[in-house]
């Protein structure tokens, strides 16, 4: 067998790319018609019934804007109650028909649980779910005093609050033919310092999102967000004093953002990054590794003390 991998590892390599760059006309071709047919056929959610997390602030508020002004029905859920029932009156002068507020903590098993079903029980379907609540930690690795405890909280609602929410959801959403927008970033690719545990849970995300895509088949549309630089909380003067060089980068407003988020959910699209330029990251990273560290240690600022 170590000859047959020896064999394989000297042939397989030029073969494949060989084929994919014989094939890349066809490949553009197919991914230009799937565009094409996206747009023609996209989904109109009036009507449609849409469970947004993380829905009192930055990209989930303006998402509820979004799906209220589309005519969609909402379920609004986050840890902020006040916050929220501010968001459902807009939502609700924007267009929407029904918006129901629901208090919830996605890193709590039970309150995922409690969320889909009393949407179930108010709206009686299920349409999209859009797993956006997430939390940021901004520190250098090496300056955790407690890693386990920090990794804990922010995989508790990055990765496993959008896990518990969609394992509840799936049984409604397969009856729709529903939809699942899961809000990662693209820190899940890039790698940029001072985000390793962020980062890593919305690495963690993507993997799990690819993976259920293959899973469930064409019964639910998944679409992985990656979102660049966004005028949200997240985006605040200590992010921006940690990495010297965002100042320079045009960051897109969460309005924007979220409205290239719903066209691609409706559209079906597999992935959306918002701004679309930012996607060109993907392909530093993955064709010159290096060049993506040299960028990130040129925009660090000088070292932070730590704690």
């Amino acid at each position: 067998m170590d000859l047959v991998n020896e064999i394989l590892n000297i042939v397989l390599p030029p073969l494949v790319f060989l084929s994919l760059f014989l094939l890349s006309p066809l490949l553009i071709f197919f991914n230009l018609l799937r565009r094409v047919q996206g747009f023609r056929n996209a989904e109109d959610v009036a009507g449609k019934v849409v469970i947004i997390t993380g829905a009192s602030s930055g990209i989930g508020e303006e998402l509820a804007y979004e799906y209220a002004r589309r005519g969609a029905r909402i379920t609004l859920v986050a840890r902020r109650e006040d916050r929220l029932r501010a968001v459902a009156e807009k939502s609700r002068q924007l267009g929407s028909p029904d918006v129901v507020v629901i208090y919830g903590d996605v890193s709590v098993v039970e309150d995922c649980k409690r969320f889909v079903q009393e949407t179930i029980n108010h709206f009686g379907q299920l349409d999209h779910l859009v797993n956006n609540a997430g939390i940021v930690d901004l520190k250098m690795f090496e300056d955790y005093s407690n890693i386990s405890e920090a990794a804990a909280r922010v995989m508790n609602t990055n990765f496993w609050g959008s896990v518990h929410a969609t394992h509840f959801a799936i049984p409604h959403l397969k009856r729709t033919n529903g939809k699942i927008a899961v809000v990662s970033s693209i820190a899940g690719w890039s790698s940029p310092p001072y985000l390793s545990i962020y980062g890593a849970s919305k690495a963690a995300m993507i993997n799990f999102y690819e993976t259920l895509r293959i899973e469930i088949g064409p019964e639910i549309g998944i679409t992985i967000v990656t979102p660049g630089l966004i005028k949200t909380e997240i985006v605040n003067p200590e992010l921006l004093g940690a990495m010297r060089g965002l100042a320079f980068f045009p960051a897109m407003s969460a309005g924007r953002c979220a409205r290239g988020i719903v066209d691609g959910v409706c559209r079906r699209q597999r992935f959306v990054t918002e701004p679309s330029w930012f996607g060109v990251s993907f392909w530093v990273k993955t064709l010159c590794p290096d060049l993506m560290d040299m960028f990130y240690r040129f925009i660090l600022s000088p070292r932070p003390k730590r704690d």
